[in-house]
């Protein structure tokens, strides 16, 4: 297993292509910019080395029987999977931020049971590929960026029937060789963070649409793989002189859209082509797992929860009543959103190639409390917080002299609490709500693993009603 060191090492020795504010970017490692996420990555090496952590960080690779990052294990009985929710809480907790490396991990596992069933039905050898390229991944502890998310065009048509045929990533030649590839991945958490690429489809596939049922991998600085870096609220505020306004002093987030113009991708890396009636399985084992994963913001809420407590405290409205019976109401539905985490894990079982799936319909029910949770905790914190949280004057106004002493003066509270301590407490609230950090926590939280109607939907699907109605005509006496 890598350490930070050579995680950070490894990423040096890459040649990608990424655009940040309309100028390319020659060294994405050092970038200010971009640091703090690869920061957050880094974390989930370092962890894996160290003994208290090593239980949720670590597993046994069940094709080598090696030690190994549990973000490249294939999940082998419900104990993997409830470890996967609780060491996704711990990084939340610990980094405060997306950690981006869960949607490789996520990735794999779908593939691992999608592979398998097209093998079943075609003889096609795509499980035996996926497995060589596991033992890949896992041997090198790669971070693999999980790209589902097609630009999609023109909502109302198919694939195949869009006005740009490249609104959705597909083949466009094949030879001996392999294939060649045409689009783009958007909203790609961590991918300028990641040593490969896994591309999936977005949605359900029909015949007309097969030439985009494709899957496979790449490294990430494959010839013709570029990287559009995404803007985040108060990202210019990682230029500035002083750490204070950041909020986060050491982890952040990042998203790109990822472009893929004429690609070759060669046959030992394809792991699905044109087999369209298996993507919308994949789809849905890839958005189950996902929508677990979402732990993590039970994790970024203990972040919150905490500096909302110490804004409570530092403003000395800690005992009141209605501050109090708040901070009641964010434990209680941060601890649920774990609550659902661990129960769709807790539920899984076994799919025919051997790996563990989530509960689908647990892992959906979790998800929507996901896209609400978040925001009430959010506008919680801000009740308490107050409006200094956004009309506070910069650092560098706490720092000159001229303005400073205005500023310990007014912003003063508590005798025993440093101005600056108020400040940086509130600008980490920022930061979660508003800031960098909000696009993982909050936005994330909406429209990550799918939008809110999509859980919906399976929730739809998912659920025995007709179960449920016969129950119910039993226990009062209706005989049909």
């Amino acid at each position: 297993m890598k350490t930070g060191k050579e995680y950070e090492d490894s990423l040096r020795k890459l040649n990608l292509k990424v655009f940040l504010f309309g100028q390319r970017v020659e060294n994405i490692v050092d970038d200010p910019v971009i640091r703090p996420s690869m920061n957050a990555v880094k974390l989930t090496y370092d962890l894996a080395h160290q003994p208290e952590y090593e239980d949720l960080m670590t597993a046994t690779s069940h094709i080598t029987g090696k030690k190994i990052n549990r973000f490249t294990h294939i999940h082998q009985n419900t104990t993997d999977l409830v470890k996967k929710s609780k060491m996704g809480r711990l990084l939340g907790s610990l980094t405060g931020c997306c950690f981006q490396r869960c949607v490789g991990m996520d990735a794999i596992n779908a593939l691992s049971i999608t592979t398998f069933n097209i093998d079943e039905k075609y003889q096609t050898g795509y499980y035996k590929r996926f497995l060589q390229y596991l033992e890949y991944v896992q041997e090198q502890d790669l971070v693999c960026d999980g790209a589902m998310t097609d630009p999609k065009g023109d909502r109302s048509l198919p694939p195949s029937r869009q006005p740009d045929p490249d609104a959705f990533l597909h083949v466009i030649a094949e030879n001996d060789d392999g294939i060649v590839v045409r689009g783009a991945k958007a909203h790609q958490t961590g991918a300028v963070n990641s040593h490969e690429i896994i591309v999936m489809p977005t949605i359900a596939m029909r015949e007309d649409d097969k030439d985009y049922a494709v899957s496979f991998a790449l490294p990430a600085d494959a010839e013709g793989i570029s990287y559009i870096y995404g803007r985040q609220s108060c990202d210019m505020r990682k230029l500035e002189d002083g750490m204070i306004d950041r909020g986060n002093q050491h982890y952040g987030g990042h998203e790109a859209l990822v472009v893929f113009d004429d690609v070759f991708v060669p046959w030992d890396r394809v792991f699905m082509c044109r087999e369209h009636e298996f993507a919308g399985e994949l789809v849905e084992h890839f958005a189950s797992y996902h929508r677990q994963s979402y732990a993590c913001k039970a994790g970024v809420g203990d972040v919150l929860i905490g500096a909302t407590q110490l804004a409570a405290d530092y403003n000395g409205a800690e005992k009141a009543s209605h501050v109090k019976d708040k901070i009641i109401e964010m434990n209680h539905l941060n601890e649920t959103l774990f609550c659902g985490s661990l129960a769709c894990a807790g539920e899984g079982g076994a799919k025919p190639s051997g790996t563990y799936c989530v509960n689908a319909l647990l892992a959906n029910v979790s998800k929507q409390n996901v896209t609400r949770f978040p925001y009430e905790i959010a506008r919680l914190a801000q009740d308490i917080a107050g409006g200094l949280m956004v009309t506070c004057p910069s650092e560098q106004d706490l720092r000159n002299p001229d303005t400073g002493k205005w500023m310990e003066k007014y912003y003063k509270t508590k005798t025993d609490v440093p101005t600056e301590n108020r400040i940086r407490i509130l600008r980490l609230i920022e930061n979660l709500t508003l800031g960098t950090a909000a696009v993982g926590y909050l936005t994330e939280s909406m429209h990550g693993a799918g939008s809110p109607q999509a859980q919906r939907i399976m929730i739809s699907r998912l659920v025995n009603m007709e179960a449920k109605k016969n129950v119910a005509k039993k226990l009062c006496g209706i005989d049909q």
